[in-house]
């Protein structure tokens, strides 16, 4: 009994120096482990931009590519639409001053007239040279151009003619007066349409065109345009 004892003894130490050994090398590993968590930690916030911060040369670059975006885009706005001569200008103007007095003659239609067509005549005459002025206030803003903010003074005396007729008189004077004026202009304004370089003067044209010839068909239709009439456009826009 006493052998066997003495032989256990060994055992047990070899196995307790076995377990200190383990430990002593568990907590050495242990400050590596630290510095290793650390060293890290610090590399990944020197390489990761922080929230909220700016990215100079990412930001820098965007911005640059907007803005050459931006340039470019003005550019071809620009581009399109195109040069503003003299006779888009004068067109304008006119454009606008038809409507001066083309609208109150319409009202006047409404209070001054016997017949329904010509009522009916007045009513377009409003309703167009309202959306005309609309487009034209917009299209001088953008173009730069300077646009009248009262009729001609001819145009200002027709009204003035038709304030003072009442009944047939004024149905006669209102359908000669307006189918004149409507069918000098519309002459001008193919003229624009075929000319101009400026692609808003186009689009303007092209609403003016359908508006124009809407009013001469409502006129027309009153069956009071005289034959001196046609005569008048005729000389106007042949001469």
């Amino acid at each position: 009994m006493r052998s066997n004892r003495r032989a256990e003894k060994p055992r047990v130490s070899m196995r307790t120096a076995a377990i200190a050994l383990a430990i002593v090398a568990v907590l050495a590993l242990i400050p590596v482990l630290i510095n290793l968590q650390t060293s890290s930690s610090q590399a990944n916030e020197e390489t990761s931009p922080v929230a909220g911060a700016p990215q100079a040369g990412a930001d820098a670059a965007v911005g640059a590519d907007g803005q050459a975006q931006g340039q470019a885009q003005n550019g071809a706005a620009a581009g399109d639409i195109g040069t503003v001569t003299e006779v888009d200008k004068k067109f304008l103007s006119s454009v606008r001053q038809a409507g001066l007095w083309e609208i109150p003659a319409g009202r006047l239609a409404q209070t001054n007239a016997s017949s329904e067509a010509v009522k009916r005549a007045g009513l377009h005459l409003i309703d167009g040279h309202s959306k005309l002025d609309q487009l034209v206030r917009e299209d001088a803003k953008l173009l730069g151009v300077q646009i009248p903010d009262q009729a001609t003074a001819e145009q200002q005396e027709w009204v003035r003619q038709m304030k003072a007729a009442k009944g047939a008189e004024f149905d006669k004077l209102f359908a000669n007066l307006l189918r004149a004026s409507h069918g000098k202009i519309f002459a001008v304004i193919g003229e624009v349409r075929g000319s101009t370089q400026n692609d808003l003067i186009r689009r303007h044209a092209r609403q003016a065109n359908q508006t124009v010839l809407d009013h001469l068909e409502v006129l027309e239709d009153t069956g009071l345009v005289d034959a001196e009439t046609f005569a008048e456009v005729e000389a106007a826009v042949t001469k």
